[in-house]
C-alpha cells in the first residue's frame, strides 16, 4: 500500500474540482446517466455491479476517531439486521495524498442487500474508507460495493446472464479502491463553505 501515486493517473476532477483521485479502470460516472445528490459521486464499473462512492458528511466531533467509521456505515446499512461488520482498521494518513487528514478508517462490512426494492438480495461486501477533516466540519466516507453473490432472481443476475463482449473490464479489486482512497486531493477548500 506504500506505491507513490502516479501523477499523471490522478487527475479525474471530482465536485467540480474541488478534489481529484485516480479513478478504477472503466469507470462510468452516474451523474451523467442520473442525479446524484450534490454531496456524493458515484462511479459503477462497466460490466459488473460494482460501484464507488465519495460522500461528504457532517464530521460528527462526539464520535472517537475510531468508532467513526462504525457510526457511518450503521447510517449507510440503515440498521439493517443482514450487516455484519468483519474488520476494522486504521489507514495510516502518510499513505494519503489528501492533506489535513487527521485520521483515516477502514472497514471492511457483508451486507444483504436487494437492488431496486425487490424481494431478492445479493450478498455485498462492503470496503469503507473513512478521512476525517475537523477542521472542515467533514466527514469523508468513501465506498467500495463489491457483489460477491447475485440472487438468481436479482435483476442484476438477468444482466449476468449476458455473454460478456470481449472488451468488458476485469472487475475492480480492493487495490484500485485503496489507490482510489490514497490518491484523492483536495484543491479548494472553499468547497467546505
Amino acid at each position: 500500500m506504500g506505491d507513490e501515486i502516479n501523477p499523471q493517473q490522478e487527475g479525474h476532477p471530482l465536485f467540480g474540482g474541488a478534489f481529484s483521485v485516480c479513478l478504477p479502470p472503466g469507470s462510468i460516472d452516474v451523474s451523467e446517466m442520473r442525479q446524484v445528490p450534490d454531496n456524493q459521486e458515484v462511479f459503477v464499473h462497466p460490466s459488473t455491479d460494482q460501484s464507488l462512492i465519495i460522500e461528504l458528511l457532517e464530521y460528527q466531533a462526539g464520535v472517537p476517531d475510531e468508532n467513526a467509521t462504525r457510526y457511518h456505515f450503521e447510517d449507510l446499512a440503515d440498521a439493517s439486521s443482514t450487516a455484519e461488520i468483519l474488520n476494522q482498521e486504521q489507514f495510516l494518513p502518510q499513505l494519503l495524498a489528501l492533506e489535513g487528514c487527521s485520521s483515516a478508517w477502514q472497514l471492511t462490512a457483508r451486507q444483504l442487500v436487494a437492488k431496486f426494492n425487490e424481494e431478492a438480495k445479493n450478498e455485498v461486501t462492503l470496503h469503507l474508507a473513512l478521512l476525517r477533516l475537523p477542521q472542515y466540519g467533514t466527514d469523508l466516507l468513501l465506498t467500495f460495493n463489491d457483489p460477491t453473490r447475485i440472487h438468481p432472481l436479482s435483476s442484476s443476475a438477468a444482466q449476468g446472464t449476458e455473454v460478456p463482449p470481449p472488451f468488458s473490464q476485469a472487475p475492480w479489486t480492493v487495490e484500485h479502491f485503496h489507490t482510489f482512497a490514497r490518491s484523492l486531493r483536495l484543491h479548494d477548500p472553499g468547497i467546505f463553505g
